[in-house]
């Protein structure tokens, strides 16, 4: 089976800093990824030039077998890309369904005519994107606070919200920038049994996380980078267990922190 998303050398400088030196690995349909490393070891630059927020010196990025390197982040969402960030993209004045509703943009194919006069193509263009969005606040654990305001959420139901709209553009791949980031215990075994719950339903996954419990527990494979360069990749007993792992970023505290995970 091909490979969801091959990344091959990929590299890029900043102010002559090699922020992400040749790095190469691939992710298998199906599986959740996880890409860990201490501060500036190069996670978040290394989604950007998966998500074309950024483009590679060098180096090539493949989704679904099709070459995708340096494409602009709209078009790799029509490819089957989708994405959150560190700090929340939510817009608190509309309600929690017409967020997700939001994300639906991609499959809606009504003309400016046809809005501008509000044609019966668009209300039932409307009436699709709602369900679906519904389906996915029921899929997220939000079905009950549909049309209250995104503003007034706790923030771990904000983090689910933001997944529920990436969701909705249909992803092959799905790239979670620290989705417990922030989160207590209770939200984070909530947004560590929703990651697992996509995996399941055939979207693959890829995350930066810090929280070492959560990426030792679910993670099919994981990645550790350090000043931009791949250090190690493999599952979770190997990657907590290698002396270079441990030296450089999970120390003590975090290998045992990580060995809990499987308690």
């Amino acid at each position: 089976m091909n490979a969801v998303l091959e990344v091959k050398d990929i590299g890029i400088d900043f102010g002559g800093v090699r922020a992400v030196d040749e790095v190469s690995f691939e992710i298998r349909p199906g599986q959740i990824f996880s890409i860990i490393g201490p501060n500036g070891a190069g996670k978040t630059t290394m989604f950007n030039l998966i998500s074309g927020v950024y483009t590679p010196s060098r180096g090539a990025v493949k989704l679904a077998g099709e070459d995708v390197t340096g494409l602009p982040p709209h078009r790799l969402a029509r490819l089957g890309l989708s994405r959150t960030f560190q700090n929340l993209q939510v817009y608190f004045r509309m309600t929690a369904v017409e967020n997700v509703m939001v994300g639906r943009h991609i499959h809606e194919h009504v003309g400016i005519t046809a809005q501008l006069f509000n044609l019966p193509s668009v209300r039932a263009q409307n009436r699709a994107s709602r369900q679906k969005a519904m389906e996915l606040l029921d899929f997220v654990g939000l079905a009950d606070k549909a049309d209250e305001p995104a503003g007034s959420l706790p923030y771990g139901a904000l983090k689910r919200l933001e997944i529920a709209r990436s969701l909705a553009l249909g992803p092959k791949l799905l790239l979670l920038d620290e989705p417990a980031a922030g989160c207590n215990a209770v939200e984070t075994e909530e947004i560590d049994g929703l990651i697992q719950e996509i995996a399941k339903s055939g979207v693959t996954v890829a995350l930066v996380e810090h929280d070492m419990r959560l990426v030792m527990k679910i993670s099919d494979r994981i990645l550790v980078l350090d000043y931009g360069r791949k250090l190690i990749e493999g599952t979770a007993t190997e990657v907590r267990n290698d002396p270079e792992v441990i030296a450089a970023y999970l120390g003590a505290h975090g290998q045992t922190e990580a060995a809990r995970a499987d308690h």
